[in-house]
């Protein structure tokens, strides 16, 4: 299986590290070229949204994953990755991929809880720990979006058809277990054989 993780910005070289211990083959995602070849998952990870999103433009890379995502290709989007999926982002106009019904608050804890832990259910995992770093939060999903995860009553992961979207890091956590579930999306989804370049 071999799992692109957009490496332009941010935190991704934590999620190749889980993905590879877990018998994954990943690579990074820096260019166009870079999408040429087999590619069973994606995954967006931690960093600054708006850097992020700036630089999907201009490296020629925010058309071709916005189809891959929409072909139906698996994400995993952590943080900036989820600011990066939504639909809305709460009190701004513009957005990114736009590709995952939800609205999210950028930044939502403030300062005093911007970076902390708990432990919570994940719903089809269990209980796990969660390290949410000036994290966004779910104000709102839309229809078909299903609520995995809840923290003192906001929404902190959700999944809509093979999107993945959490607030919070579980590559620093030690825990595989979303990785694992994550897998096991790209595996089901690619069992009518794998998506190529579009």
């Amino acid at each position: 299986m071999r799992i692109g993780v957009l490496a332009v910005q941010g935190a991704f070289a934590e999620h190749e590290q889980v993905l590879r211990a877990l018998g994954a083959k990943c690579f990074e995602i820096r260019q166009q070229a870079d999408l040429s070849g087999q590619l069973d998952g994606l995954v967006l990870p931690g960093g600054e949204s708006t850097v992020m999103g700036k630089l999907l433009r201009e490296l020629g890379l925010f058309q071709p994953l916005w189809e891959k995502i929409e072909s139906g290709l698996p994400v995993l989007a952590t943080c900036a990755g989820l600011i990066l999926l939504a639909e809305k982002i709460s009190g701004e106009e513009g957005r990114h991929l736009g590709t995952l019904p939800v609205t999210v608050k950028r930044n939502a804890y403030g300062r005093q809880l911007g970076s902390f832990y708990t432990e919570a259910e994940m719903r089809h995992i269990g209980t796990i720990p969660m390290h949410f770093i000036r994290a966004p939060y779910v104000e709102e999903v839309r229809n078909g979006v299903e609520v995995l995860a809840e923290v003192d009553g906001r929404v902190v992961a959700v999944q809509y058809r093979n999107q993945l979207g959490l607030s919070f890091h579980p590559e620093v956590s030690g825990d595989t277990s979303v990785h694992r579930y994550f897998l096991h999306m790209c595996k089901d989804a690619g069992e009518g054989g794998h998506f190529s370049s579009i």
